[in-house]
């Protein structure tokens, strides 16, 4: 298995069930990447790609218009 910070020579860390990279330390825990990636699996981007502001009331404030210099 190799780093996926520097491509070093990732070794079994049995006290820690995780990998641990010779050249720069980085720790890969199994458990955390597979919530990481579950947890990516459930967001699902709108078909577009651009939010949906549709349905969303607006409401504007004095902030929100412009004033022309007299």
């Amino acid at each position: 298995m190799t780093c996926s910070r520097c491509l070093g020579l990732m070794i079994e860390d049995h006290f820690l069930d995780s990998w641990r990279c010779l050249n720069c330390g980085r720790v890969h825990y199994s458990v955390i990447e597979q919530h990481r990636l579950a947890r990516q699996e459930k967001v699902l981007p709108l078909p577009s790609g651009e939010p949906d502001f549709q349905d969303d009331e607006v409401h504007l404030g004095a902030e929100s218009f412009i004033r022309r210099a007299v």
